[in-house]
């Protein structure tokens, strides 16, 4: 397989074609991707700023980081659509 050495790790090229249930995304796709995940970003660093306030609930801070965190990554899969979803 071709790829470059990072530490003692073999990094793959073209990985998607290897792991079963991937497919080829269009370049709209990706770049839509790229968007969500950046968006994704900036609302966890929202929520971060939330629970660093004195007082903030910390547990409600935490469900929120964590239903975002599916939320966007039902996003990413409604592109992705692994295994033909």
């Amino acid at each position: 397989m071709a790829g470059e050495e990072k530490g003692s790790d073999l990094m793959v090229d073209n990985q998607h074609k290897q792991i079963q249930g991937y497919r080829d995304l269009t370049t709209e796709e990706i770049a839509l991707m790229n968007q969500i995940k950046a968006c994704e970003k900036e609302v966890l660093e929202l929520v971060q700023r939330v629970h660093n306030v004195p007082g903030a609930n910390a547990r409600s801070a935490s469900i929120a980081r964590t239903e975002i965190q599916t939320g966007f990554m039902w996003l990413i899969r409604a592109i992705a659509r692994p295994n033909g979803e």
